[in-house]
């Protein structure tokens, strides 16, 4: 599709000449999107600037502003494509929400199906423990030998909540043999992995596993005693 992406690198001062010397001139609509929320304005910054540069420019295309990763949420390729989805419309959606949902002012686009856009190949692996339990130190030292001893490229990120020792974390390691420009959590992982048994019944841990993807369970149940405790939907 004819679409694209500028990716703004300095900001104030805002520089026109070098933002129309990359923009096509046969652009028709713009979305904007800030990573912050400015009550009590028309819209958010970079939205603004970006509006009062086409003021005295001879082109005049549908600009609409939007914001995303508010609270630090994950920004995944499904919300972009909704960005372009509401483009296409006759009446694109201004001053939009992606990447959370706003309950409050019902700003939000629809985020749509999963989008796996990593590189064929990639390998991507969810790993849920327990604090000071090892899963994360494993990770960390697992994620140096795939960088440091293979030709591979390697991308990990830990989660942990705010109690740390004891409280819950989440490892996402990415691997393959092209580079990985994912800057967002695993949505759709070929392997997940579960520490702490008690998990299966207080969050979702096989949420994402792709079809033929294995998750590994550590427990002390027995085969029937995993037969009567694993929740139906998991099974």
């Amino acid at each position: 599709e004819k679409v694209g992406i500028i990716k703004v690198h300095l900001y104030r001062p805002w520089a026109p000449k070098y933002f129309f010397d990359v923009l096509p001139k046969t652009v028709k609509k713009i979305a904007v999107l800030d990573r912050i929320k400015t009550p009590g304005c028309p819209g958010e910054p970079l939205y603004m600037d970006i509006k009062n540069t086409f003021y005295d420019s001879d082109m005049k295309p549908v600009i609409v502003g939007g914001r995303y990763g508010l609270g630090s949420k994950d920004t995944l390729p499904s919300d972009i494509v909704a960005v372009f989805e509401n483009l296409k419309s006759d009446q694109p959606k201004n001053n939009f929400t992606i990447s959370i949902v706003d309950d409050v002012s019902n700003t939000s686009l629809p985020r749509g199906e999963d989008v796996d856009a990593t590189p064929e190949g990639t390998i991507q692996c969810k790993f849920w423990g327990l604090g000071s339990d090892g899963t994360v130190g494993a990770n960390k030292q697992a994620v140096e030998i795939i960088g440091d001893h293979t030709d591979l490229f390697a991308q990990a990120y830990f989660a942990y909540d705010s109690k740390k020792s004891g409280g819950i974390t989440v490892s996402h390691l990415r691997f393959g043999k092209k580079p990985i420009k994912a800057p967002y959590l695993i949505s759709s992982a070929n392997f997940i992995s579960c520490s702490n048994q008690a998990y299966v019944n207080m969050y979702d841990v096989t949420a994402g596993l792709k079809p033929g993807g294995a998750f590994l369970l550590n427990t002390v149940w027995t085969p029937e005693e995993l037969d009567e405790k694993l929740p139906a939907a998991m099974k």
